[in-house]
């Protein structure tokens, strides 16, 4: 089969071109250079030339690797889980995989590369998540922050812990069995087996999925508020969690919020979610920024002088996902340019003149309060504008005003048109609601902090 992929990677990729209209650049550029390294056991390695296309494996991983499964099956018959790695990573594990042995990644495939407790930076910020993971993967037998739930918003070293926990145990517990998905792979998962279950007519499908999840010693579920709200998937996912809950068996979940402003999410596993540890991770202060550039540094054989890092650490706050995507800019900008050998600050300030305004503070507008606060409930943005008043629409509606209010300019007349509301008193009975049952409402208080915090405030 492997023989076959290749044969008809052309015919492959130019149907993902054609049937997701990809444009000429962005196919010449992503997915040309994409090379088929093997095909086993379902599983589609594919090779991303780091020096020709740069550090886009995570974007391509999000963008194309539904995609190509569909491109996959639909030229050779065969459903394959693709998975994306760099040419310098494999190149890496071969060596590591002399005389014969099986690299963790090839055995492993959740395993990300390189996420490990000895590569996560420890600091004051993040140190409470790093012990309690730490304390999971030593004692993986379910006795010990059952579940563990790690909150906050992108890029602050969610899925970092969590590879590090899988990793751990799997190296020092060989005898538990584990397993690390992501919400999204889960989702697609339960809908294949719905899809399977109706083409053959029976239920084979959806007991093979719960074959594959319930029975292991350990669920890693990252990014759990995209299930919330999706009927199948949540209530299959409800039952797995009671599973292994009840067995005894350790869980540990990622979400960009905590249990409970997951206002969707019925109280039974709120309270379940709770009943373990639920930690939340700040973003990094400068400090931790200049001790994740270093430890980047170290790890690959381009030197940047501490003024270029500091200039990266002071204007990058937002989280380490962007912070680590401005270093690789600068690398690649002098790759790209000729100029490698040695980068100045100001190379660096040119390079990342798009990616930081180190002036300008970050705009808050109503429009852009309503999208954070639309997806923060898991809601259409129209529906927050829309005239409905069900209670799932009212609140998150409220929170708008008051923020609208609290950091814009606006007056309460124009906040009202932002919202599509007649009446500008609808805007201070908001205002007004929210000041007050902040003071005595824990969890919207809570709310209204972790909604600042995806505002960059």
């Amino acid at each position: 089969m492997e023989t076959e992929i290749k044969d008809k990677w052309i015919d492959i990729i130019h149907y993902l071109r054609d049937e997701y209209l990809i444009n000429g650049v962005l196919f010449r550029t992503w997915i040309e250079p994409l090379e088929v390294i093997s095909y086993q056991n379902n599983k589609l390695l594919i090779a991303i030339d780091e020096s020709k296309q740069g550090d886009i494996l995570e974007l391509i991983k999000k963008k194309y690797t539904i995609p190509l499964q569909v491109a996959v099956e639909v030229k050779t018959g065969e459903q394959a889980d693709i998975i994306f790695k760099y040419k310098s990573e494999l190149k890496n594990e071969r060596v590591s995989s002399y005389n014969n042995e099986v690299s963790l990644e090839e055995k492993y495939p959740f395993l990300k590369s390189g996420h490990s407790f000895d590569s996560f930076v420890v600091s004051s910020i993040n140190n409470f998540a790093h012990a309690a993971s730490l304390a999971v993967a030593e004692n993986p037998n379910g006795e010990v922050y059952n579940p563990l739930f790690l909150y906050s918003g992108p890029g602050l070293g969610k899925t970092h812990l969590m590879h590090s926990i899988a990793r751990y145990i799997i190296e020092n517990h060989p005898e538990y069995t584990v397993t690390y998905t992501t919400s999204e792979d889960f989702m697609n998962s339960v809908v294949e087996a719905i899809r399977t279950n109706k083409q053959k007519g029976d239920t084979a499908a959806t007991a093979n999925l719960r074959k594959k999840y319930r029975n292991i010693d350990v669920l890693l579920i990252d990014d759990i508020q995209f299930i919330i709200g999706k009927d199948s998937t949540q209530i299959e996912f409800f039952n797995t969690f009671e599973s292994l809950y009840q067995s005894g068996k350790q869980l540990v979940i990622s979400s960009d919020r905590p249990p409970s402003q997951m206002e969707e999410l019925d109280m039974r596993y709120r309270s379940r979610f709770n009943s373990g540890m639920t930690i939340d991770i700040q973003p990094p202060d400068y400090e931790t920024s200049m001790a994740i550039l270093r430890n980047k540094q170290e790890q690959g054989n381009v030197h940047l002088d501490d003024a270029i890092l500091s200039y990266i650490a002071t204007n990058i706050k937002s989280n380490i996902r962007d912070l680590e995507g401005a270093y690789n800019k600068i690398i690649l900008y002098a790759r790209f340019t000729g100029k490698n050998k040695k980068i100045t600050l100001e190379m660096a300030e040119h390079a990342l003149k798009d990616f930081i305004s180190p002036d300008e503070k970050v705009q808050i507008t109503a429009e852009y309060i309503i999208e954070i606060v639309a997806d923060h409930f898991n809601l259409d943005k129209d529906a927050i504008l829309s005239e409905k008043k069900t209670q799932n629409l009212t609140i998150p509606r409220q929170i708008c005003m008051y923020l609208c209010n609290e950091l814009t300019n606006l007056t309460q007349k124009e906040i009202a048109r932002k919202l599509k509301r007649k009446n500008h008193t609808t805007v201070i009975h908001a205002v007004n609601k929210i000041k007050s049952e902040i003071t005595v409402d824990k969890d919207l208080e809570q709310t209204i902090i972790i909604l600042k915090k995806k505002l960059n405030l």
